[in-house]
């Protein structure tokens, strides 16, 4: 839960924000280990949101040169910054995982109109498993070898390897987009011995705990993740056949655009 103050301040930096650059937000989440659910005592607030133009902006011969993002540098522990609609359709064309994690996030500061509904909708027929276990197996790959091959491990980077493993486990399992919720995605591992009771304590020791700092490797945690890895690196992923969603997706834009500003 994000305390009341800090959503307080969220919203009122998104006011700023339409205010400055004349647009609407229509969906602002919670990201990051927040929305993740295993923050520290003093992670950031990851402010995200979708935000529209007024119609005459998209009308433009240089739309493709005109910046469609709104980025403020973080202040007292916030980072808020969006993503114009159409760029971020554009995204969830091609599966962008920053975006599907956006519109499923469960800390939800404020939703306007019918965009996020209409985005979850779409989802399913939008989302490559391909690409998702492409992205998620990369992850996990990187934060692996940059962090946890040394003796003395920074213990949180262990989340950053977990997460993206589970989300592959996930992907295979149900062919649906993996949820954000790292307890969401444990019942993937649960025939894993000593993995969850490892993965528990762990979690609670980084929720209490505003610095890890480095610590021997956990052998349960660190045997797992290097089994899977190799496991994940030998398996290969069908090329599903994906409907035609780019009218489904202008459909929307122009929607929101009518709805947003009549």
């Amino acid at each position: 839960m994000i305390p009341h103050d800090k959503q307080q301040e969220i919203r009122s930096r998104l006011r700023t924000a339409e205010q400055e650059h004349d647009v609407r937000v229509l969906l602002a989440v919670e990201s990051g280990s927040r929305a993740w659910g295993f923050a520290s005592p003093n992670s950031d607030y990851d402010g995200r949101f979708i935000y529209v133009n007024r119609p005459d902006w998209y009308l433009s011969v240089s739309l493709e040169e005109q910046r469609d993002v709104i980025e403020y540098p973080i202040v007292d522990d916030m980072d808020v910054n969006g993503w114009d609609l159409r760029k971020a359709l554009r995204l969830f064309w091609k599966s962008n995982p920053g975006f599907v994690e956006w519109i499923q996030s469960p800390l939800v500061y404020e939703s306007a109109g019918s965009f996020h509904a209409r985005a979850r909708e779409l989802l399913p027929r939008v989302y490559s498993v391909e690409r998702g276990v492409h992205h998620y197996r990369s992850m996990a790959k990187t934060n692996y070898r940059g962090y946890l091959q040394a003796e003395m491990v920074p213990l949180k980077k262990y989340f950053y390897v977990l997460r993206p493993l589970l989300s592959v486990r996930w992907l295979l399992e149900t062919g649906r987009p993996a949820p954000i919720e790292f307890a969401r995605l444990l019942p993937t591992v649960d025939k894993e011995p000593g993995l969850l009771d490892a993965i528990a304590e762990l979690l609670e020791r980084k929720s209490r705990s505003p610095e890890m700092g480095l610590s021997p490797q956990v052998a349960p945690i660190q045997r797992f993740i290097e089994q899977e890895l190799a496991r994940q690196a030998s398996l290969q992923v069908d090329r599903a056949q994906r409907d035609a969603v780019a009218p489904l997706l202008s459909q929307v834009f122009r929607d929101v655009l009518h709805e947003t500003w009549g």
